[in-house]
């Protein structure tokens, strides 16, 4: 498996021209042998019903884990959303014997709507955009990733062509060149990842036989 997983998802990828500029830049990139790989879950999981086991496989090897995706009310869409829930599991990401990402860098790569300005005290947004971020933070630390610093494209509605394909190639840039410092300077500055113990006792034991949502739909719907 590609040491870089590029998950991405877009509820309406037809419609997009940035996240779809990033995914096939990263596929392209891919074809040409970069170590790579690409699920795009909206294509793969239509009907939400994810596979939390073909997920959890495709991460084993990822040294590299991309979230690459827009910006949506604040965070991540939707089917991202359910894929955190199910995919990181207790007792597989994180909690007793959940080590199974630990030591892996996770990369941000995402688009807004707003502009650059609006992401300030004065803007509509009212504040920073890094201040939308805790809870991605958060999530990597708790499972043992190392937050990387995300790349950002603001204003992606009002981008023109030139700034989504210069976004695009900075993006694959930069996966076909990471670790190497030259290319990745601020990961010679950025502390190594929290440790988050999760104890056993702070989830419920799940009883024999029990199953995910998401498992309990594909047995009603069979």
């Amino acid at each position: 498996m590609p040491r870089i997983l590029v998950i991405a998802a877009h509820p309406h990828l037809g419609d997009s021209r940035v996240t779809r500029a990033l995914i096939d830049a990263a596929r392209a990139a891919a074809a040409e042998g970069a170590d790579i790989a690409v699920r795009e879950l909206y294509a793969l999981y239509p009907d939400y019903l994810i596979d939390t086991a073909a997920e959890q496989a495709a991460l084993r090897e990822a040294a590299l884990l991309v979230w690459l995706h827009p910006i949506h009310w604040y965070g991540m869409p939707p089917l991202m959303k359910l894929w955190l829930d199910e995919v990181f599991a207790f007792g597989w990401a994180y909690g007793p014997g959940g080590t199974a990402l630990a030591g892996r860098d996770l990369w941000l790569v995402c688009s807004t709507g707003g502009s650059a300005e609006s992401y300030q005290p004065a803007g509509h947004n009212r504040h920073a955009f890094e201040a939308f971020l805790p809870p991605y933070a958060q999530a990597a630390a708790l499972v043992g990733l190392r937050f990387l610093p995300p790349q950002v494209l603001h204003g992606a509605h009002q981008a023109d062509g030139a700034a989504v394909t210069a976004f695009a190639q900075g993006f694959v840039a930069r996966l076909r060149s990471w670790p190497e410092a030259s290319a990745w300077p601020e990961l010679a500055g950025l502390p190594p990842c929290p440790g988050c113990t999760v104890p056993g006792g702070e989830r419920p034991a799940e009883a024999p036989g029990s199953v995910t949502l998401a498992a309990t739909t594909r047995r009603v719907e069979a």
